[in-house]
C-alpha cells in the first residue's frame, strides 16, 4: 500500500445503503482508498430488546451492501463483538491493520450510542486517527429546528411549521453513489456474515436495492394520493410499509421526499392532500429524533411530563400477558397484537389503539408496551417507538390528553367496520356475524367460539385511568 494514499474507514450502523449516505460520500471525497466495516453486537441488541426479525433483516441486507460497496471498490469487513464496550478496541484494531487515518460514520442519537461514539473517538484519538460523525438520518439535523428563543419545540405543529420553512430554503436532495475507487484495498478475509441472535424469518421484506426503490416509487405513484383517506383502515394496503427500511437506513428520508416531490410537486402547499399527509409522518419521525437530542432523559426511561411519574400503574402480569398474546376479548386489539407477533409489523392506527388499551384500559406502564413492541417490530426504532408510546400514554410531549381514552370497540367499528382485518387474524371469529364482530361475547352463539370474554369493562377502566392521572397531576 502506497505511503501517499490516504485510507479511510466507513463504519456502517443504521445506514445500510450506498445512495445518499453522508459519511460514505464525505469519506470518498477525502480519501484515496476506503474500507467499510459493520460490527454486530448481539448482547447489546438483547439489552435493547431488538427484535430477532429485525436482526434477520440486517443479516440479509449486509451481503447486498457488501456487493454494492464492492462495485465501487470498497471492501466491507464484518466483525462481531458482544456489546458497545468492545467497539472502540475493534475500531482501533481494524484501523491499525489497514493503515486507516480517518474513520467516518453517521450519527445515532440514542444515549448509549452517543456514549459508544464518544469512547470510540477517544480511543482513536490516542492512536492519532481522526474520527468524524455526520448528521444523516434526519432531513434537517437535530438542533437546527428551534423556537425563536433558541429552544427545542415541545409541540409538533409549530415544529412542523418551522421544519417546512427550513426545508423550503435548504431544498435538501439525496447524494449520489460515490465514484468507483481506482485502486481498492485488498482484504484477504472480510469475515463471514453470521449473526449470533435468535433466528426469525424476515423474508416477507425484500432487501434488494431495486425492489426497495420500486416499493417507494410505486407507493408515491399509486397510493399516496389516497393516503390520507386509507391510512387508518388496516384491512386496506394503504400505507407505504417502508418503515423497516427507514429504521435500518436502507432508505433515507431524503430519498423518500425526493420521490414524493417528483410525483406530487405541489404537496408542500396542499396540506389536505394524501402526499402532504405522508410527508407529515416523515416530519413526526424527525420530531421524535430531535426530542431525543434535546431531552436525553427520554433514552433513560423517563417520561417527558415529570408529573406522570406519580401515576399509580397496575401490576397485573395476567393482563399484560393477555394483551401481549392477543387474548383480551377486544377483537381489534387482539387482531393487531397477533399481526405484530406473527409478522413483526403493525398498522399505525392499530399501534395507537393497542397502546391506549394497555396504558389506559389496563393501566399498565407504557414501558412494558414499549419494550414488547421493540422485541417484535421489524421496524423497531427507539425514537419513534418511545414517542408513540408516550403519546398514547399521555406522558409525552404534545401527547394525547390523559382524559381522552380510546374506546377499543368504537375504534374497531370505525376503522374495521365489517371486521375484515379482525377475521384475517382471529380465525376463531370467522363465523361471527358482522353485527357482533366487535363484541363477540354478545353474540347468541358465542359459547361455540374459543375466544375470551373482555378482560376489563371499558367504561370502568376509563374512569379509573382518568382518576389515576388526575390524582397524579394534582400531586405534582
Amino acid at each position: 500500500m502506497s505511503q501517499h494514499n490516504k485510507v479511510g474507514l466507513v463504519w456502517f450502523r443504521a445506514d445500510l445503503r450506498v445512495v445518499d449516505n453522508t459519511a460514505l460520500s464525505m469519506a470518498a471525497e477525502e480519501c484515496d482508498q476506503l474500507v467499510a466495516l459493520y460490527v454486530s453486537t448481539p448482547m447489546q441488541w438483547h439489552e435493547h430488546h431488538v427484535a430477532p426479525r429485525q436482526v434477520d433483516l440486517i443479516r440479509r441486507r449486509l451481503p447486498i451492501l457488501q456487493q454494492q460497496l464492492g462495485a465501487i471498490g470498497i471492501p466491507l469487513i464484518f466483525e462481531e463483538v458482544a456489546d458497545f464496550e468492545q467497539i472502540p478496541k475493534t475500531l482501533v484494531e481494524v484501523s491499525k491493520k489497514f493503515g486507516i487515518s480517518h474513520v467516518f460514520c453517521n450519527k445515532q442519537y440514542e444515549w448509549n450510542e452517543l456514549q459508544r461514539d464518544d469512547q470510540t473517538g477517544h480511543h482513536l484519538a490516542q492512536e492519532q486517527i481522526k474520527f468524524s460523525v455526520f448528521d444523516d438520518s434526519c432531513v434537517i439535523a437535530p438542533g437546527r429546528v428551534q423556537t425563536q428563543k433558541g429552544e427545542a419545540f415541545k409541540v409538533f405543529t409549530p415544529f412542523r411549521r418551522e421544519w417546512l420553512k427550513q426545508f423550503r430554503s435548504l431544498s435538501p436532495t439525496p447524494l449520489p453513489i460515490p465514484e468507483p475507487i481506482d485502486k481498492p484495498v485488498v482484504v484477504d478475509d472480510p469475515g463471514q456474515i453470521t449473526v449470533t441472535y435468535p433466528p426469525s424469518d424476515s423474508m416477507a421484506w425484500p432487501v434488494e436495492e431495486e425492489t426497495i426503490r420500486q416499493r417507494l416509487v410505486t407507493f408515491c405513484y399509486e397510493k399516496v394520493e389516497d393516503y390520507h383517506q386509507q391510512r387508518d383502515i388496516p384491512a386496506i394496503d394503504g400505507t407505504s410499509c417502508l418503515s423497516p427500511y427507514l429504521a435500518l437506513g436502507m432508505l433515507s428520508p431524503r430519498q423518500c421526499i425526493a420521490v414524493l416531490l417528483a410525483v406530487s410537486p405541489m404537496c408542500l402547499d396542499a396540506p389536505e392532500s394524501g402526499a402532504f399527509s405522508w410527508l407529515n409522518e416523515i416530519i413526526w419521525r424527525e420530531f421524535y429524533r430531535h426530542l431525543l437530542v434535546a431531552y436525553p432523559d427520554l433514552c433513560r426511561g423517563q417520561p417527558f411530563q415529570p408529573w406522570t411519574q406519580n401515576v399509580q400503574w397496575q401490576q397485573s402480569s395476567e393482563q399484560l400477558s393477555a394483551w401481549q398474546q392477543g387474548l383480551t376479548g377486544f377483537p381489534i386489539v387482539d387482531a393487531a397484537m397477533r399481526q405484530l407477533n406473527q409478522t413483526g409489523w403493525m398498522h399505525n392506527r392499530l399501534r395507537m389503539i393497542t397502546a391506549s388499551f394497555l396504558t389506559k384500559d389496563l393501566l399498565i406502564h407504557w414501558q412494558a408496551g414499549e419494550q414488547w413492541f421493540m422485541s417484535k417490530l421489524i421496524d423497531g426504532d427507539f425514537a419513534s417507538n418511545n414517542g408513540g408510546w408516550q403519546w398514547a400514554a399521555s406522558t409525552g410531549t404534545d401527547a394525547q390528553p390523559y382524559f381522552r381514552v380510546f374506546n377499543p370497540t368504537t375504534q374497531g367499528e370505525r376503522f374495521d367496520p365489517k371486521g375484515e382485518f379482525i377475521r384475517t387474524w382471529l380465525h376463531e371469529l370467522k363465523d361471527v356475524p358482522d353485527k357482533y364482530i366487535h363484541q363477540p361475547h354478545l353474540w347468541p352463539g358465542s359459547e361455540q367460539i374459543d375466544y375470551p370474554k373482555p378482560i376489563v369493562d371499558h367504561k370502568q377502566a376509563r374512569l379509573l385511568a382518568i382518576s389515576s392521572f388526575k390524582i397524579a397531576k394534582e400531586a405534582q
